[in-house]
């Protein structure tokens, strides 16, 4: 049976809003989406406020929809138009420091394994990645931790939809935050977000320090580390601090992006850091209007690299609308259902099976 962007619409515009209101009449409905097995659209409240009492709307626009799919999966997003988060109070710990010396790298207490997620530049998807496969394993029902060491561009805070700052009862503990099933920490959530990070490279190796050891990580099954792009203080202080699983490198397919991983892959060699393998982001995209394939950043490059290095190649991932809608409400789209959701449990299965996870 074919079905339209107006059937959707009417499937859906009757729902009641809290406000009295009903959806069709709100015009809260964007970016309606019929692709083949999946009925994908977006519920856009004009405030955060407001968003957050709409999750029964959401899940009766879903019923509704499955009604007429025909069997197609239904994918649909709350999400709010952006707004300025509130700034954080400074906790009474004071993040930023020299790092303490130590005789050698140590373990995370709690913390089973230990997975550093780089690439060799920045724009490739390194922290969607990130956050939506630490989702997808909590899904799975592991013990998930996240960890964005990204200093200078901390974004797991808006990715993952928190901005309370973290607790720090005793001025030297700091409690981190629950987010879709993950423990989480971010610099971004310790600083003012609106100034930038000026500090030398021994400020940022003693802040990773205190993020690693002053957080209360609880028992994990795995801490995923999201670094920032390229090589420098805060992936030779992981590495020669602590004990690393093994790192993952995102890129994505075309020969500029690879240069830059391969440094990226050299040097995690250098540092005696296990490569587990490599990641194809943006490998893909399908035009919501006609369906039409197109390879915008090319296709099959990683493949052929982690080939050519003798490495796993983990996966492809494509390039949507719905992944950057979700990173940008705070919901990661692994938190939510269609192929997208899919092709990321599809991924943390792997890491499980390999014992990655």
């Amino acid at each position: 049976m074919a079905l339209t962007k107006d059937d959707i619409l009417a499937a859906v515009a009757q729902i009641p809003l809290p406000n009295g209101e009903t959806l069709g009449v709100s015009g809260m409905v964007r970016a309606v989406q019929v692709e083949g097995d999946s009925v994908r659209f977006v519920i856009e409240a004009p405030d955060a406020a407001i968003a957050a009492t709409l999750e029964p709307v959401r899940q009766a626009a879903v019923a509704a929809v499955q009604q007429i799919a025909a069997g197609r999966g239904v994918s649909v997003v709350l999400t709010a138009h952006s707004a300025p988060a509130p700034k954080p109070e400074a906790p009474s710990l004071k993040i930023g420091r020299h790092p303490m010396p130590q005789a050698g790298p140590l373990p995370v207490a709690g913390v089973d394994r230990i997975l550093a997620i780089g690439s060799g530049k920045g724009g490739v998807g390194k922290s969607t990645v990130s956050s939506n496969l630490a989702v997808a394993l909590a899904r799975k029902g592991r013990r998930v931790g996240l960890l964005d060491a990204d200093i200078y561009g901390p974004s797991q805070p808006r990715m993952m939809g928190v901005s309370k700052r973290p607790a720090s009862p005793d001025g030297k503990t700091i409690i981190p935050l629950q987010a879709h099933g993950v423990t989480m920490m971010s610099i971004g959530l310790m600083v003012d977000p609106d100034k930038a990070v000026v500090w030398r490279g021994p400020m940022l190796m003693g802040a990773l320090q205190q993020m690693l050891t002053q957080v209360e990580w609880g028992k994990l099954d795995v801490l995923i580390i999201d670094l920032p792009p390229g090589t420098g203080d805060v992936h030779l202080t992981l590495c020669q601090k602590t004990h690393v699983t093994g790192a993952i490198i995102v890129s994505t397919p075309q020969d500029v992006a690879l240069l830059d991983a391969r440094k990226a892959i050299d040097m995690f060699k250098t540092l005696n850091t296990p490569l587990l393998g490599l990641i194809e982001n943006m490998s893909t995209f399908y035009c919501p209007h006609c369906g039409e394939e197109t390879q915008i950043f090319g296709h099959g490059g990683v493949s052929q690299e982690a080939e050519r290095l003798g490495v796993p190649f983990l996966g492809a991932l494509p390039i949507d609308l719905d992944t950057r809608l979700a990173g940008d409400a705070g919901t990661p789209v692994a938190a939510g259902e269609g192929p997208i959701a899919d092709a990321y449990a599809a991924l943390a299965q792997r890491f499980i099976d390999g014992g990655m996870a």
